[in-house]
Order: C-alpha cells, then sequence, then structure tokens
C-alpha cells in the first residue's frame, strides 16, 4: 500500500534526496505500524516528539499499535525550543 511521510525541522535530513517538499511517498506492507516506518526510515525515536497521522496525534506508547492504511500521511516533527 502506499503511505506519504512528511518530516519537518532536523528530521528533513533523513529524507532521501528525491523527496519533495519534506514529502515521500513510499509502498509499505499492510500490516505497517507508525513505530515500524520510523524504524525502517531510521529515525530517532528521541526526536520524534510530535506524530500525527492525517492531522491526529499518536502518543509514544501507541506507535507501535497504531497501524497505518492506505494513502494515509505520517507527519513528524522533532521537540522544538523557542523563546
Amino acid at each position: 500500500m502506499r503511505v506519504a511521510l512528511k518530516l519537518y525541522a532536523s528530521l528533513a535530513d533523513h529524507l532521501p534526496a528525491e523527496a519533495r517538499d519534506n514529502r515521500l511517498e513510499l509502498t509499505v506492507d499492510d500490516d505497517t505500524t507508525v513505530l515500524g516506518l520510523i524504524e525502517r526510515m531510521q529515525l530517532p525515536r528521541r526526536s520524534c516528539h510530535l506524530v500525527l497521522v492525517n492531522g491526529v496525534f499518536v502518543p509514544p506508547e501507541a506507535r507501535a499499535t497504531r497501524s497505518l492504511a492506505p494513502g494515509d500521511e505520517l507527519a513528524i516533527w522533532p521537540p522544538i525550543a523557542g523563546g
């Protein structure tokens, strides 16, 4: 199935060169979870702070069991500090 991955801020460095607008279309297995895709992309878990599927927050404790569906968009932001 096809899903989209969007990475923001410093996490965008983990995207391949062909990614456009911080977005990458991927083919994944039907049973792929949020955590499974994070691991597949070799993203540091500590940097995956804000995780959304189709705009809905996925808390850390649900990432290993939250399965992705065809057409889902997984968006991930690292921790951000500012003043």
